[in-house]
């Protein structure tokens, strides 16, 4: 399959601002996904969608393509991954480029390696998914069937619909989270406007070495896991 690497960066953001081309540890936050995704085998091409010009140029510097400038409309906090990806897909069938699927991968996880991308295409391909997550699982005492939801009436029911909690630890099968380091989703799954589709693959991200990097305080856990390292 022709796979497209896609890295989304966008040149502001409010938790922490210019987060993607701020130093982390002697290199720019983009960098260790540019790194990671340059190196993996299973990437036919790989481009970085972007709204900033020090953007488009670090990544040039850094050997990677940024083949257009981002529109303002899909540079916001409220613009959607599934647009930004759409819009970068249809720009480079523009140029006669076709691919079978798109691997998102976004900056703000910036220890996902090579091969955890390459474990993800194979999986993907081999499962013939619509799309593919990476999911961390769910610390049992927040799995779903224990979760409650508030309502408003101030009373509160599980999150499940059931009305009582299964009781044993042992009962719960296993939920995951998505942990945003890798989606993998096919075009013909983006055409029917769905990022996810109906059959949904995924690899489970067990590694200590993570962080999803929204605000201040996981900036610092990225810097103690480096500094560990």
């Amino acid at each position: 399959m022709r796979i497209l690497g896609l890295v989304p960066a966008r040149g502001g953001s409010k938790g922490i601002p210019g987060k993607n081309a701020k130093i982390l540890s002697g290199k720019p936050l983009i960098q260790y996904t540019l790194e990671a995704a340059k190196a993996a085998e299973s990437l036919t091409e790989l481009i970085v969608s972007t709204d900033s010009d020090e953007l488009m140029q670090l990544s040039r510097n850094l050997g990677v393509e940024a083949p257009f400038k981002r529109p303002d409309e899909l540079a916001s906090d409220t613009a959607s991954s599934l647009a930004v990806v759409q819009h970068a897909v249809s720009y480079l069938q523009t140029l006669g480029r076709e691919f079978d699927a798109v691997c998102l991968l976004q900056p703000t996880t910036p220890f996902r390696t090579a091969s955890d991308i390459d474990s993800a295409v194979a999986r993907f391909i081999d499962g013939g998914y619509d799309s593919l997550l990476s999911v961390r699982e769910v610390p049992h005492q927040f799995h779903p069937d224990w979760v409650y939801l508030s309502s408003n009436d101030e009373t509160i029911s599980l999150a499940t619909g059931t009305s009582t909690p299964k009781p044993q630890r042992q009962l719960l099968k296993k939920a995951y989270y998505r942990d945003g380091a890798i989606y993998i989703t096919r075009i013909t799954t983006l055409k029917k406007d769905s990022l996810y589709g109906d059959r949904i693959g995924y690899v489970v991200n067990d590694s200590q070495r993570f962080v999803n990097i929204d605000d201040w305080e996981d900036w610092q856990r990225a810097e103690r896991i480096l500094k560990e390292q």
